[in-house]
């Protein structure tokens, strides 16, 4: 048995059961282990951007690591930006870089890098291993290395040699990390909060937007009349109807200001404190008031729902939560031509039950995010870390973890042309993902963005850096050629008739909606 066997036999005795790949000459030896080691499902995706993006859908929704294979230091680079979302997911990713065979590296053959810089930009937990024997130990670290702080980046590089040569056979699986616990002590000044009958929120991030930190959550509501806010872009949402309603801090950083303005104590469950998500000319980078008391019950990668269950015993709270989400839907539209809220109020009379929703919409999700709080019971899952690009990957990875479940792609037509590869393993793995993309024909944020800066007058040749239509892209066409069955929408009825369509058939469906 070689290094690669071994590390893969190690990988899946800890459980990790899926990996995105795109491999090169010195990942060879993984690929054809892959053949000997049974119970590793192989995902390849055309550009490494795509695998590491469905490693972080994969970890959100099946909340353990998937593992990724890319090739050296430009393959981890270009899967880059999607695992800076994974990161500010809180994603648990296992990424094995392959390198050159350790007594090559000193040649400086052209695809030489500095693999190790390359991996600590974007992981919490990077080692190379040592020998063939050592690999598959090397592995066995990652998988508990990436479970930490309830999901992180663990990054191991693999020599090619040390995946060739002979060992000892699989490392034994080591025991899964315990979570942080909240202090007594902070328990007790979070109780204190709630009970001085100031205005107070409960700011939510991670775990906590989960179902049963949520229902403790109401619980906590329900007795103190606190209010339940959450992180602007929340790495995975269970919402919908019968669920406990949580009001999103808005997006933009005057609006998000004016919205805490009021509250005299936050209580952070899961999140850092909200700040602006870029700075403006005399606008505030930090989003709560001055006077404003802050109370870390939590922080992110604790243990979420022990704390709010402490919180909730510490103040003897109901049993049933309060502000529980009604299911209501925006009416359809009478037909007419296709705008933002038609399409919000389209997918929420049509969102089937479960379903699992990617959305990198953008402006337009502005609008979706509302309109569907009252739709069927579902996950939502958003663009943690602002690096556009991760729609459609994320939407692989949930399909991949969830596969009896639909999944729906809302996504903006520029981001989306960054991952367009996604749609071919879409197809490829016959992926239950119904892709709607939003077009514009803009990168209709950077409008917004442009004025926000104080921009002024802008002249033909800037705009034109924001603009999608010269040439026009035709979406139905890019993803025929890559198998997916596709439509084009231009009115409200024509959507709701392509979406009914779409959710009604399994397998990968693409409409392109024109706004």
């Amino acid at each position: 048995m070689n290094g690669a066997e071994s590390l893969l036999k190690t990988l899946i005795d800890a459980g990790v059961e899926v990996c995105f790949s795109n491999p090169g000459t010195s990942e060879m030896q993984f690929v054809a282990a892959i053949d000997n080691c049974e119970g590793m499902q192989p995902v390849l995706a055309l550009f490494e951007g795509v695998a590491t993006g469905a490693a972080d859908g994969y970890g959100r929704m099946a909340e353990k690591p998937a593992a990724t294979l890319l090739h050296l230091g430009p393959g981890l680079a270009n899967g880059m930006a999607n695992l800076h979302n994974a990161n500010r997911a809180g994603t648990p990713i296992v990424n094995i870089v392959g390198d050159h065979a350790t007594y090559h590296l000193p040649f400086d053959a052209p695809l030489t890098s500095d693999v190790n810089g390359y991996s600590n930009l974007v992981s919490s937990w990077v080692r190379v291993s040592d020998s063939a024997d050592d690999l598959a130990a090397a592995g066995a670290e990652a998988v508990v290395a990436a479970m930490e702080k309830a999901g992180q980046i663990a990054t191991l590089i693999a020599p090619a040699d040390h995946a060739w040569e002979e060992s000892q056979g699989p490392a034994a699986v080591l025991p899964q990390p315990t979570l942080e616990q909240a202090s007594d002590e902070v328990i007790q000044q979070a109780a204190d909060a709630l009970r001085s009958g100031e205005e107070t929120a409960i700011f939510l991030g991670g775990k906590a937007l989960l179902e049963p930190a949520l229902t403790v959550a109401g619980r906590i509501a329900e007795a103190t009349g606190v209010r339940l806010v959450c992180e602007t872009f929340p790495a995975r949402m269970q919402r919908g109807a019968g669920r406990v309603m949580v009001e999103r801090l808005p997006y933009f950083g005057e609006m998000a200001a004016d919205f805490l303005k009021d509250f005299k104590r936050i209580i952070l469950v899961g999140s850092k404190s909200p700040v602006s998500f870029f700075a403006y000319p005399g606008k505030p980078s930090w989003l709560s008031p001055d006077d404003c008391e802050t109370t870390n019950l939590a922080a992110p990668g604790m243990d979420v729902l022990t704390a709010l269950e402490a919180l909730a015993a510490a103040l003897d709270v109901p049993a049933e939560p309060a502000r529980i989400q009604p299911a209501a839907v925006p009416p359809i539209p009478e037909d007419g031509k296709l705008d933002p809220m038609g399409i919000g109020a389209v997918v929420a009379n049509l969102m089937p039950e479960q379903a699992v929703v990617s959305d990198e919409a953008a402006t337009c999700g502005l609008t979706l995010f509302p309109c569907t709080a009252g739709a069927a019971p579902h996950d939502w899952m958003m663009l943690t870390g602002g690096a556009i690009g991760q729609g459609l990957p994320l939407a692989v990875g949930a399909a991949v973890a969830c596969p009896d479940r639909k999944v729906l792609a809302l996504q903006a037509d520029g981001s989306a042309m960054y991952t367009v590869q996604a749609l071919w393993t879409m197809v490829r793995e016959d992926l239950d993902i119904t892709t709607v993309i939003i077009n514009n024909g803009s990168y209709a944020i950077l409008n917004i963005e442009l004025q926000r800066v104080g921009v002024e007058n802008a002249g033909p040749k800037a705009l034109s850096m924001l603009d999608l239509t010269n040439p026009v892209i035709d979406w139905v066409s890019l993803a025929e050629g890559m198998g997916v069955p596709s439509t084009r929408a231009t009115t409200v009825q024509e959507f709701h008739d392509q979406l009914r369509d779409a959710i009604n058939h399994k397998g990968p469906r693409l409409i392109e909606a024109i706004i």
